[in-house]
């Protein structure tokens, strides 16, 4: 469950704002410190409804929102970033949030909701592919992917999930307006429309290892492995 927050005060403030790991050890910060950004990037968080129903990733300024506003109902894992506000002239106590790696909102939630689909988009459908052509195995990261039909809207393919797969430049051209069969170029990998889970997976490449564990735990049975 989140930690209590210490309410805005209405005493003057200097104003900055800033984010840092959080902290792994009990030594205090020193006053006299400066407030400082961590060398990468700031992790996403994870997203919930108070449910527990996976929704999306966040960043950390929406999640101090969430904090800021009472609006967090429960979170998990230990916390994984700082935020650093004004410092109380009077006091010379800085405001400090410690965020966790999976957030859950207050609100309206049903229990019962639909998955939502992930939307087709080139880099969603590379990562699902894990940017290799699925024609003739070339790395995607050296040579520049395309979209292919497996069955061409030439001939009545449609473009969904299950109709396309990443190619390479020049298997695209290659099979042309033919199916894999009749262009002799047999797939690599059977094309599937991933769960928004294994959406959410392959669309951040650095979840945090509470985060993979809870989305792992929320995988379809088709796609876990042992």
């Amino acid at each position: 469950m989140q930690g209590g927050y210490p309410q805005p005060s209405m005493e003057p403030a200097t104003p900055h704002l800033a984010v840092v790991p959080a902290r792994v050890d009990n030594t205090p910060a020193r006053a006299s410190a400066p407030p400082r950004f961590p060398s990468g990037p700031a992790p996403r968080l994870l997203s919930l409804d108070a449910h527990g129903r996976i929704l999306n990733w966040m960043t950390w300024q929406d999640a101090a929102c969430l904090y800021a506003r009472g609006a967090v109902a429960w979170t998990l894992g230990d916390p994984c970033l700082q935020v650093r506000g004004g410092v109380n002239r009077w006091t010379g106590r800085q405001s400090v949030l410690e965020i966790a790696p999976i957030i859950a909102a207050k609100g309206h939630a049903h229990a019962r909701v639909s998955e939502p689909t992930p939307a087709l988009t080139n880099a969603a459908l590379f990562a699902r592919d894990q940017w290799i052509c699925l024609y003739c195995n070339a790395d995607g990261r050296r040579l520049p992917l395309t979209r292919d039909h497996v069955v061409p809207t030439s001939k009545g393919g449609r473009d969904v999930w299950e109709n396309v797969v990443s190619a390479c430049i020049h298997c695209n051209s290659k099979k042309g307006g033919r199916t894999p069969q009749q262009a002799g170029m047999p797939l690599l990998a059977v094309p599937f429309r991933p769960s928004w889970v294994e959406h959410l997976i392959l669309s951040n490449r650095h979840i945090l290892a509470d985060q993979m564990a809870f989305l792992t735990a929320h995988l379809p049975k088709r796609a876990r492995r042992t």
